[in-house]
């Protein structure tokens, strides 16, 4: 038995924050469809979330996301929020430079995810959007990106799950292929999407963001073939790229220390 009835609007502001850390990016709309509010409360209460600093407005997808901060409200939260929000505004400071789009993946089993992508932000785009798309670990310079930086434990395993993939860039990699291209990304620092993969008129050149030992994420940026036909031209997009990349990480370990946050297994 409770002392006095609970206080809807706290009710009300706790279920709208549990939905929005459930999406990538949440919708007034979508977010009515979840909990059933009606719409002006909703942004009410997203204005409060924001003011409290759990929330925030991203003007280029048109959408709420969580920020870090919830951190603070369990033990459980972990990584790959952060990674994201440590990336954005790097990512968008280079396609700024570069004026090409950027993608930061995480990890799906036997793929990566595009968590979040500039490509609103490009003028020059190769595509509309990739905003949930799965990269393979194969073929995909932003999948090549964590299978040749991971640790080599985590490699064996994930090069497991490759071999009874569906996918033929994945099932059909021979382990001599996989060495081949695992040199070859850390020769250079990076990684590129293979040219006989579609669409061939766009590449890929990716790095990964990585905390220690471990890759967090996969951050890459995509251009027409045509445009970039050089090692001059790639240069101009590998060096910021790399940069951008470096400056990701040492932000996440900053916060990392100042959190005590325990990125995806890390201690």
């Amino acid at each position: 038995m409770f002392s006095f009835a609970p206080v809807q609007s706290v009710l009300k502001a706790l279920r709208l924050l549990t939905e929005v850390n459930r999406c990538s990016v949440a919708t007034v709309g979508e977010l009515h469809r979840r909990t059933g509010m009606p719409k002006p409360t909703i942004v009410r209460l997203l204005e409060t979330l924001i003011e409290a600093g759990y929330v925030v407005r991203d003007e280029r997808m048109r959408g709420y996301l969580v920020t870090s901060q919830v951190a603070h409200l369990s033990s459980g939260f972990h990584g790959a929020p952060l990674v994201i929000e440590a990336a954005r505004p790097w990512a968008t400071a280079l396609t700024r430079q570069i004026k090409w789009p950027c993608a930061v993946c995480l990890l799906d089993y036997d793929a990566v995810v595009v968590r979040f992508s500039t490509i609103p932000d490009s003028p020059i785009s190769p595509f509309h959007a990739t905003l949930g798309y799965r990269l393979n670990l194969g073929g995909r310079a932003l999948g090549r990106a964590y299978l040749a930086f991971c640790p080599d434990e985590e490699r064996e395993v994930l090069r497991a799950a490759m071999r009874g993939s569906a996918e033929p860039e994945n099932s059909s990699l021979s382990d001599e292929d996989v060495e081949r291209m695992i040199e070859q990304a850390r020769w250079r620092g990076y990684t590129e999407r293979d040219p006989a993969a579609e669409p061939k008129n766009s590449a890929t050149i990716a790095v990964p963001i990585k905390l220690g030992e471990r890759v967090l994420a996969t951050f890459g940026v995509t251009f027409f073939r045509a445009a970039v036909s050089n090692p001059e031209d790639k240069a101009r997009i590998i060096h910021p790229l790399k940069k951008a990349a470096s400056n990701i990480e040492a932000q996440l370990e900053a916060l990392s220390q100042s959190m005590g946050v325990a990125f995806q297994g890390e201690k």
